[in-house]
This record gives C-alpha cells, structure tokens and sequence, in this order.
C-alpha cells in the first residue's frame, strides 16, 4: 500500500502495549502492515489499584532483590459471554486482580453503553467476595465515532481501545480497513484523551 503517513506526528497516543506507561518522547509502536515506523509520544497512564496482601513485598537479600507477586494481572483476557463467560470469569478471578477485557465478542463491544453493560455481566458471573476488577475496552471500527472515545473516557470503566484488522481472527469481521484514512479522527481524539491502542498484530494483506 502507498500512502502517506505525515499525520502520524499529530497524534499523541501511544501504540504501545497496554500498561502503565511512563514519559517517553522517542516510543515506536506497529499497527499491522500499514503503520511503517512512527514516532509518539505518550504520558503516564494510572489504572485501579489492585489489593495485595501481606507487606514487605520487595525484599534486598544481599546483592539479590526478590519479588513476590501475589496476585497478577491479566492485560489480554477473553471472557467471551453466555455460557462461556459464566466458567471463565471465576477461573479467572481466582487467580488474577485485574484483567484487560478483550470487545471481539458477537456483536462486538463497540460503544461505551455496551462495554458497561458487558461489565455488569461480568461482575454479577463472579463468586461472592470477590474483587476481581474488569478493565473494559472498546473494538476499534472503520466507523467508530470520535465522541465515543469521549463516552469512554468520561465512564471510568473503559481503558483502552482495541485494533483488528478486519478478517484477522476470531469476531474480526467488523475489524479495521482503513486505519490511517477512516479512523485517524478517532485515533487524534484517543490522543486528546489519552486513551491507549491496543494492537491484535496481524498483517492480512498479501503483498
């Protein structure tokens, strides 16, 4: 494909992988085959704070450092829904604080409404007592409107926003096909919101 990517510097966002990012100025990131080399810079990102128990969790033992993880977190999760999400959502819970929601569900979670709602149904799968904390996101469409990455932000339940590339994998039929022609105004108020692309990175053009 030939085109120009000279907007690319206008963004803020990173495509970096989901996390908490520090202050960086020269970070390059990959979006399937269309995103040659771009440079972004990003700001810090906070998510919940999960609960640890216990203290002294970072210990010097001579010249070794040892650390404990008690309870991890899980930044590629797939709960699915119906029947499926009923057996994952405690599997998970047991094991993980956090997870980051993967949205290729069918139909796919492509606005906030629908990412709040799939949210309910995830903390009303999980055993009583739990604190398991879903971090939702959104699927990223070649019509996905700007205002809804505002909607997301503004919800304080959505935390990222996912990029397939269409007919790449499993409920990516309503994938991207145009990223930097159809989604860039969505991508320029990511930035604004400082909201993280999270990249399935998968090339489907043969060429």
């Amino acid at each position: 494909m030939k085109k120009s990517y000279h907007k690319l510097h206008k963004l803020q966002a990173s495509a970096l992988p989901i996390g908490t990012l520090q202050n960086c100025s020269n970070s390059r990131g990959l979006a399937f085959g269309m995103i040659k080399s771009l440079v972004l810079p990003c700001k810090a990102l906070k998510f919940p704070s999960a609960k640890f128990e216990g203290s002294n969790q970072l210990q010097h033992k001579g010249t070794k450092m040892e650390l404990t993880i008690t309870r991890p977190d899980d930044w590629h999760l797939h709960l699915r829904d119906g029947e499926l999400l009923q057996a994952v959502v405690p599997h998970s819970a047991s094991h993980f604080a956090r997870g980051i929601v993967m949205p290729n569900l069918k139909p796919p979670i492509t606005t906030t409404a629908a990412a709040v709602s799939y949210r309910e149904s995830i903390l009303k799968a999980l055993p009583v007592g739990s604190d398991f904390t879903p971090l939702m996101t959104l699927y990223l469409t070649d019509t996905t409107n700007p205002n809804e990455i505002k909607l997301a932000k503004k919800s304080g339940v959505v935390y990222a926003v996912k990029l397939y590339p269409a007919g790449a994998t499993t409920n990516s039929q309503d994938g991207v096909t145009d990223l930097f022609g159809k989604c860039l105004p969505v991508l320029e108020e990511m930035a604004q919101q400082n909201m993280p692309l999270l990249v399935h990175g998968e090339v489907t053009d043969a060429d």
